[in-house]
């Protein structure tokens, strides 16, 4: 007699649903199983009737269930994958801090601000951390999973699935990754501080990787405890950190930290054969002559990738150097800062004012002092900024105006504050 197929467990339940039809021929239907018990030759009523009851509840079972997981969900796959990721799996694993987007090999792993990476174990429903019993000081292991765990969305998963997204190391490779794979758990919270990998991402479809950690040893009951993973995340060699770009630029940063300038590529040659040599050289003649600056470039360069160029340089973070200049324009004095943008200027040698408070004529004349220092920088004295500003301007009054806008500079560097509407100093 030819029984009815057993309905799959729920870890076999992660055939696609392009594999039911297939299932459905193999299932045995009434008529298979009526033909099959009449083959045994004469049998009673009675006979027939037990020999089907078994069958029939079974099939009525199997399809009601059907027809349930149907109605409640499109895929009755994701939802038995739901079901038993959710039966007993109400404490979890968790990394408390954001991994960083890009990892170097042969570099530990550090969290996105810097710090070490904590993680913890939690209880899912009330988020609290379990800082006593057993399972506080529980081991966890390390491990690396493929990129594409968890695009789906999906917050919770099978240990199965968890299990199957685990990586290893390409063949005749050393191992993924080194260190302090396993950790254990003090008060509830586990530090990871000595992972590294040995080779990078590129070989993997989704070219990015996920750090996962897991329980070592199982715990009594029918609970488990849901693994963790990490934001994912590119893993590089080492070698590329040494041209890798700076976000924000630092002031002293070689010049070639800027995106779209390549180490000893064309842009960086042609800036250092006129001794630009870090970001702060860059921004300083862009304030100061940005039609020089353009044209170091070369004149074909596009209007995209300077955009590109000069929005990461004034992304960068500038020191606290400032400057004075006095001309030969009736006394007036300017103060500037680490690059040279106008932040201040007296007009009578000792009392210094933010320029958007002047007159529109006194105005003028700071305009003229200020092209004075720019074809004059080597006469710019560095200066105490606090000493020269003295208590009666707040230091927070005396911000330059952001350069927003480079583009309209180079294209008319010397137009007026009446013709804009907005001060350039």
């Amino acid at each position: 007699m030819k029984l009815p197929c057993k309905r799959p467990a729920p870890d076999e339940a992660d055939e696609s649903s392009e594999s039911m039809a297939p299932e459905l021929k193999r299932r045995a239907t009434l008529k298979d199983a009526v033909r099959s018990i009449m083959g045994f030759g004469r049998l009673s009523f009675n006979r027939i009737v037990l020999n089907l009851e078994p069958m029939l509840r079974s099939a009525v079972r199997e399809e009601v269930e059907r027809a349930i997981l149907s109605s409640f969900h499109p895929s009755s796959r994701s939802l038995l994958n739901q079901i038993e990721a959710s039966r007993g799996r109400s404490l979890q694993l968790r990394f408390v801090n954001k991994l960083p987007s890009t990892v170097f090999t042969g570099r530990k792993v550090e969290a996105e601000d810097g710090v070490t990476i904590r993680l913890i174990i939690v209880d899912a429903t009330t988020g609290t951390i379990i800082t006593s019993g057993s399972l506080s000081s529980i081991k966890v292991e390390i491990v690396v999973l493929n990129g594409e765990f968890g695009t789906d969305e999906r917050e919770d998963w099978t240990e199965s699935e968890f299990n199957a997204s685990v990586l290893r190391e390409r063949e005749g490779r050393r191992p993924l990754v080194t260190g302090d794979l396993i950790i254990t758990l003090v008060d509830g919270v586990g530090i990871v501080d000595n992972v590294i990998f040995t080779d990078n991402s590129s070989w993997i479809r989704s070219r990015k990787f996920r750090l996962g950690a897991r329980i070592m040893q199982r715990i009594s009951g029918e609970s488990t405890i849901r693994e963790a993973r990490s934001e994912a995340f590119v893993v590089k060699d080492h070698r590329g950190e040494l041209y890798k770009k700076h976000y924000p630029p630092f002031p002293h940063d070689e010049v070639w930290r800027l995106e779209r300038i390549a180490k000893d590529g064309a842009f960086h040659k042609r800036l250092t054969s006129h001794n630009i040599f870090t970001v702060k050289d860059f921004l300083r003649l862009h304030v100061t002559d940005p039609s020089a600056l353009h044209d170091i470039l070369g004149g074909g360069i596009s209007n995209r990738v300077w955009d590109t160029i000069i929005d990461h340089a004034l992304s960068s973070v500038l020191d606290d150097e400032w400057y004075s200049y006095y001309g030969t324009v009736q006394s007036v004095g300017l103060l500037l800062d680490s690059i040279y943008r106008v932040v201040a200027a007296t007009l009578d040698g000792e009392n210094y004012h933010p320029v958007e408070k002047f007159t529109f004529s006194q105005k003028l004349l700071v305009e003229d002092a200020k092209r004075q220092a720019y074809k004059n920088v080597r006469y710019l004295v560095l200066v105490d900024r606090r000493a020269t500003t003295g208590p009666s301007i707040p230091l927070t009054d005396l911000l330059p105006e952001p350069l927003n806008n480079p583009n309209l500079l180079l294209q008319q560097p010397d137009l007026s504050v009446e013709t804009r509407g907005t001060t350039i100093f």
